[in-house]
């Protein structure tokens, strides 16, 4: 039985991970929340033959980005929109699809196994390679896809170099790469609710479609609910599908708040104000976070029970 003098055992198995995220997490996020209340650019950030001369600018990065919001031209707002649309897109056809796949594969059917495994490959494969491959069939005039449409006799459709099919084209392949793991998620959490309880509904003469409102869904909510939680966190930050497939074009139609960040501090060497850019989605993920947490503790009570 532990008791509170054997308590520091605890602690010194805990210290080497604390040590760990000190310095790999929690400092250098720490030094990018400084850096957005900074001017550091590439000129000022110093090095071996010229010192350091950035200077502190308090919360000037901040009022700048939030009161563009309202200017007709604002690029902040447009990829935050962007990157709401993007976020949102993806996350439920990740949940919906990954759902209706997750049932299907819970039923008793032969070959179950093997669809499984094909179901997985697409998020097996590492992502630049789909992401390399979905290009290759978005190309206007050799791409898969408007090879078929031109045999079905309609026009060609130009994937990335229109603003619209642009945004289209980077959702599908995110989509194609993240239902595998909401698929397998669900699947774990539908098989982990007992038999009993749909046997006892077909007793009692319920529906498929009645079993799976009052049984299903309130007995999935914990699992879906941090799947989703993931999802969304996972998709917000997601930097390579569309840096590989689109480089955030055309005309940053398809630039999202992490693409932007990448940006502004790698491209127009603006440290500064791409950390600034990292505050945001961190306070974004953070307040998402926590009301989903909330909502979902509102109506923890709520289900059946067994």
């Amino acid at each position: 039985m532990a008791t509170r003098s054997n308590w520091w055992i605890a602690y010194l198995f805990l210290a080497p991970v604390i040590v760990v995220m000190a310095l790999l997490v929690f400092y250098p996020l720490l030094q990018g929340v400084i850096y957005s209340f900074t001017n550091m650019t590439q000129y000022n950030m110093g090095s071996k033959f010229a010192p350091a001369s950035w200077e502190f600018i308090g919360l000037k990065h901040y009022i700048d980005l939030f009161s563009s919001m309202l200017q007709p031209e604002s690029v902040f707002r447009d990829v935050i929109i962007q990157t709401l649309i993007w976020t949102f897109v993806n996350v439920f056809f990740h949940f919906t699809i990954g759902l209706i796949l997750a049932l299907l594969l819970n039923r008793n059917i032969r070959g179950r196994g093997i669809y499984r495994m094909v179901l997985v490959v697409p998020w097996a494969v590492p992502s630049f390679i789909s992401a390399f491959s979905w290009t290759w069939m978005y190309n206007q005039s050799y791409g898969v896809f408007n090879i078929l449409l031109a045999k079905l006799g309609f026009a060609p459709i130009p994937w990335l170099g229109d603003s619209f099919w642009a945004m289209v084209s980077v959702i599908i392949v995110n989509i194609w790469i993240g239902v595998p793991f909401m698929m397998i998620t669900l699947l774990g959490g539908l098989q982990g609710i007992p038999q009993s309880l749909y046997e006892a509904a077909r007793v009692d003469g319920a529906t498929p479609w009645r079993q799976f409102w009052t049984i299903t869904l309130p007995l999935l909510k914990p699992v879906a609910a941090t799947a989703t939680v993931l999802g969304v966190i996972w998709t917000f930050n997601m930097f390579n599908i569309i840096y590989l497939v689109t480089r955030g074009g055309p005309a940053r139609s398809t630039q999202i708040l992490v693409t932007y960040a990448y940006q502004e501090g790698f491209m127009n060497w603006n440290f500064g104000l791409a950390a600034t850019y990292g505050v945001v989605i961190l306070s974004f993920l953070l307040a998402f976070t926590l009301l989903y947490q909330r909502l979902l503790k509102e109506n923890s009570n709520e289900g059946v029970y067994y």
